[in-house]
């Protein structure tokens, strides 16, 4: 069996059983198709694999300058695909097991404050008010407004947010039910001010459009609803004018700022772990570096013993 063939039942199996969505699977796809090149050039195939194969492919991403964190993310992917292979009688040995993963610093994840927050909120909602405004410039800032609150009230994965259905601004309830992924769901927390601003979008929307879908942003699109890329774009344009500088703001930096303010705030890890979504609290620790500098500043300014020095 050829290693296309090989890797096409790896994927078909992620689709099938894991429920991974298209862009999971694109990324897997590209990881491996990097890999059977290398196997190609190496005149092997992915059931002949060794360990010295693996380091051999490993070796040759970094003499490619590969970032660890880049290397790291492609040895996952060709460790499942082996594990897969071993797994379901297609080759006789997993040849990863005894190769070990680069070492790669975790990087602070970008965060905005709370009054960077509040200006980009403000700037987006005055927009909707602006009397001068045409009936589309009025709809696209209440549809900006709509995204900032839901997405700042909630934490949801950018993806999510995007692909909500129209019934999220109709909702009664202050929660959503979100099905993330691996086709898991979960409840997030829905804000009076996210909820609000649901609801004068949808009103605009419903008002201008000639036909209704099933989409709370639909767009001109693949898809039909507003890509992340589209979102992504919008948002660097708002923080401009929120005197924001365009490389610390994206989608994913408001889902860490929900995420981040909420620890401030006292949040329970366990609770922003189960809002965002991740079925590993290890990816959620990496917010613990706002706990550290809240426990920091609590020293620093409750402790007796600090208001003697100097």
């Amino acid at each position: 069996m050829s290693g296309a063939r090989h890797a096409s039942l790896f994927l078909d199996m992620l689709a099938a059983e894991r429920g991974a969505s298209k862009n999971t699977l694109d990324a897997y796809r590209r990881d491996l198709d990097d890999y059977l090149a290398y196997l190609k050039e190496a005149a092997s195939q992915p059931d002949q694999a060794s360990a010295a194969t693996i380091r051999g492919f490993m070796a040759s991403l970094e003499e490619r300058g590969l970032k660890a964190s880049s290397a790291a993310r492609r040895l996952s992917a060709v460790r499942q695909f082996h594990k897969f292979l071993y797994v379901e009688g297609y080759a006789p040995a997993d040849p990863t097991a005894a190769v070990s993963a680069p070492k790669r610093g975790r990087a602070l994840p970008k965060v905005l404050s709370v009054d960077e927050v509040d200006r980009l909120l403000g700037i987006a909602h005055e927009g909707v008010a602006r009397p001068k405004a045409s009936p589309s410039e009025r709809l696209r800032a209440a549809r900006m407004a709509c995204l900032l609150e839901l997405l700042y009230a909630t934490g949801l994965r950018v993806s999510e947010l995007v692909s909500l259905p129209r019934s999220a601004a109709r909702t009664r309830d202050r929660f959503l039910v979100v099905r993330g992924k691996g086709a898991k769901e979960r409840l997030v927390p829905l804000t009076d001010a996210a909820r609000e601003a649901a609801r004068t979008y949808l009103a605009l929307l419903e008002e201008q459009e000639k036909a209704a879908g099933p989409w709370l942003f639909p767009a001109d699109s693949e898809s039909g609803h507003l890509t992340r890329q589209a979102f992504a774009r919008d948002l660097k344009g708002l923080a401009s004018a929120a005197r924001i500088r365009a490389d610390r703001i994206s989608p994913h930096v408001l889902r860490h700022a929900f995420a981040s303010h909420l620890l401030q705030n006292g949040a329970d890890l366990r609770v922003v772990q189960e809002l965002l979504g991740h079925s590993d609290i290890s990816t959620t620790q990496i917010y613990t570096h706002v706990l550290d500098e809240r426990l920091k500043s609590m020293v620093r300014d409750l402790h007796p013993l600090a208001q003697q020095e100097g």
